[in-house]
């Protein structure tokens, strides 16, 4: 029973994702609601209630902006939710802003720092190894390339 309860969960997250991507895609009319994304939803078992993480593209205000609009249209939004799907209960809606974006980003900056403050890889290291030259008697497998240097005279 508990795996069953999951997976409807699961279903019913994914429905409420799909349906307010759309709606919110189509355009609300709401000039303070900018790019958004819905990166998830999370339902209580009784869809009476559901948190729409949401990521914003803009400044700290823009997103503070968006989020009022987002909220101010939830009764738009429900009734939307109603139309499309059959469900018994439409649930209230929370919008809530998800920083993982803004955290992954800020981790990929930290990483490229840090790997841009390493010291170049050896010269030997960066002109190849050795080993990729042919022998003599070695064949080429088809789709490798003959440089000038070691073509046969």
């Amino acid at each position: 029973m508990g795996n069953e309860r999951r997976y409807r969960t699961r279903r019913v997250n994914e429905a409420l994702r799909e349906v307010l991507s759309t709606a919110i895609g189509r355009g609300l009319k709401d000039p303070r609601i900018g790019f958004v994304t819905i990166t998830g939803v999370e339902a209580t078992n009784d869809v009476r209630e559901a948190r729409v993480f949401v990521s914003i593209l803009g400044t700290d205000e823009e997103k503070k902006q968006t989020l009022e609009g987002l909220r101010s249209a939830e009764g738009h939004l429900q009734s939307v939710i109603s139309d499309e799907l059959n469900f018994k209960n439409t649930p209230t809606l929370e919008f809530v802003y998800d920083d993982s974006v803004d955290r992954g980003v800020r981790i990929s900056a930290l990483i490229r720092q840090e790997v841009d403050r390493l010291p170049p890889p050896p010269a030997e290291l960066a002109e190849g190894d050795e080993s990729d030259e042919l022998d003599e008697g070695d064949e080429l497998d088809e789709g490798d390339e003959l440089d000038e240097e070691s073509a046969p005279s």
